[in-house]
């Protein structure tokens, strides 16, 4: 500890000695330096001195009323004071009182006031500072609170430097005070607007991740990590991309973010996640642009729900419902079908004995017989409604060829089907779905753009197939996504369900053109010799 002081103590040291002083030890410089104030000069507020030397008086020469004027306007408590000097050299500007509440006389006449007045939580920080300044001479630059008269807490940033004389002895301090309270409490609550909203980052279910404008990936909140397995401090930087499953998923989601970042508009897609387990999970995506002062993309904010269990659970449910309406068509077929017809047959045995015999009750065995047959035509249109597709390669052609000779027939309008080369789909439930999307095409065409024709198209090519149907009605109008028709909505799900995608358009016959694009399994097959034209006419 330092037990006698004099300004010989306070010649420069090695930075790297102050560094070691312990706050007991700068509390002790500080102390024995205060005691040089405390002269036999009552206690004065001086004006401020210019840091020019005039070492033939000894002291610094008084400023000029101009000088003493613009320091006493600036918006700062601006202090001055000798170091071998007492107390009626030092100088402290008007501002304290408005600052704290303490006159220049009352904050001069103690030359411990400002430590007494420095928070308690902050003084001993202060110290360490100080002592290093005056030791080493390296200038204070540091935020404190203090006290004012009245209890109120302020907030100082200090800025305050030692002179020495040419031959290296302490001659005299000066700095300033900027008051910055309000800026403070600015930060402390933005800080706690911060604490708030990373709170509600890391506690809500969705996934929430944010990326700067190239794609890289600055926020990855908990549900994220708990949902991929990898920590924030892994991926942080990374180009989101790269956590998609496949090159085309994540071709597709570059593309998405360009978008983002001219249009600035919202986008809503779906994408695969890799796990660190190595399991696979799909996640819906909304993503939205948070601009930037110039109004260019500051970050790309996308928001994401794991919908692998829901979808498991739908792809479920709709099989669960395909299988059930496919035994009903069946039972209705082959078992009520059946069982008419025998009943059909056992009736026309009846009416042609009852003629033989010239009965009048022929008659009305005939019209039991007409009533079965008519029963079995409803039969077999409900079970038809109910298995529209039969369980073979070929069963979306012939369904599609179908259903176009039946909307002519049931609508008097011109409704072709055409496949150049055939598409041989051997998965029953993917048939169904595509034969949905194109019967309720269809009806829209029919019902809402009032079409005079339709063209039903089934192609493919590098793996996809491709439905489209086109009409030369009014068109569908103009909606947002969200404000979807029930038709229209029930189409694209059908399509994401087979892992295809929809899309509704102006058509080549001034109506609309629907194309739903899917993916094609390893027994598609395709046959060059096969032509497979249906005119349905």
């Amino acid at each position: 500890m330092v037990s006698s002081w004099s300004l010989e103590a306070l010649e420069p040291v090695d930075s790297e000695v102050s560094k070691a002083l312990t706050p007991a030890e700068a509390e002790d410089l500080l102390v024995n330096l205060a005691a040089v104030f405390l002269g036999s000069c009552d206690p004065v507020a001086a004006s401020p001195s210019l840091p020019e030397e005039d070492e033939a008086e000894g002291r610094l020469p008084k400023t000029d009323a101009i000088y003493q004027a613009l320091v006493e306007q600036i918006p700062a408590v601006v202090f001055m004071a000798h170091l071998d000097r007492g107390i009626g050299e030092a100088y402290v500007s008007p501002q304290i009182q408005e600052t704290l509440g303490f006159s220049q006389e009352e904050w001069l006449e103690d030359p411990i006031r400002w430590y007494q007045q420095i928070h308690p939580d902050d003084k001993q920080r202060w110290s360490v500072e100080a002592a290093q300044m005056f030791l080493s001479g390296t200038p204070l630059r540091s935020a404190y609170r203090v006290l004012a008269r009245d209890g109120r807490t302020v907030w100082f940033h200090c800025e305050a430097k030692m002179i020495r004389r040419k031959d290296g002895r302490p001659w005299f301090i000066h700095g300033v005070g900027f008051d910055i309270t309000e800026l403070k409490r600015t930060e402390e609550a933005l800080q706690e607007e911060r604490n708030v909203v990373s709170a509600i980052l890391h506690t809500v279910g969705a996934l929430i991740v944010v990326l700067d404008p190239g794609g890289r990936i600055v926020r990855f909140n908990r549900a994220c990590e708990q949902t991929s397995g990898y920590s924030f401090a892994e991926v942080q930087g990374k180009y989101f991309w790269d956590l998609c499953v496949v090159r085309e998923e994540a071709e597709r989601f570059k593309i998405i973010v360009e978008q983002l970042r001219m249009d600035h508009s919202a986008k809503e897609y779906e994408t695969s996640w890799v796990t660190r387990d190595g399991a696979q999970r799909l996640i819906a995506w909304s993503s939205t642009v948070l601009p930037g002062d110039d109004a260019t993309p500051a970050y790309i904010i996308a928001t994401g729900i794991d919908i692998t269990e829901r979808k498991r659970l739908e792809k479920a449910i709709l099989k669960i419902s395909s299988d059930e309406q496919r035994r009903i068509g069946q039972d209705l077929h082959d078992g009520l079908g059946q069982h008419l017809t025998g009943i059909a047959f056992m009736s026309k045995v009846q009416q042609r004995k009852l003629a033989e015999r010239g009965w009048a009750e022929a008659a009305d065995a005939a019209r039991i017989v007409t009533l079965v047959n008519e029963a079995i035509n409803k039969t077999r249109e409900l079970a038809h409604g109910l298995l529209p597709v039969v369980s073979e390669s070929q069963g979306l052609m012939s369904a599609l060829k179908r259903w176009a000779v039946e909307v002519e027939d049931l609508f008097a309008i011109s409704c072709r089907f055409r496949c150049d080369e055939p598409v041989l789909i051997h998965d029953s439930g993917m048939s169904t779905h595509l034969y949905r999307i194109a019967q309720e095409a269809v009806n829209n065409a029919i019902r809402h753009g009032h079409a005079s024709e339709i063209l039903i198209s089934l192609s493919a090519s590098d793996g996809s197939g491709r439905l489209v149907i086109e009409d030369d009605g009014s068109g569908l109008p103009k909606l947002p996504a969200n404000h979807l028709g029930m038709g229209l909505q029930i189409m694209n799900y059908r399509a994401r369900m087979i892992g295809g995608s929809l899309q509704v358009q102006d058509g080549k016959l001034r109506g609309t053109a629907v194309t739903c694009t899917f993916p094609l399994n390893s027994g598609h097959e395709t046959q060059a010799t096969y032509d497979y034209e249906a005119d349905a006419k």
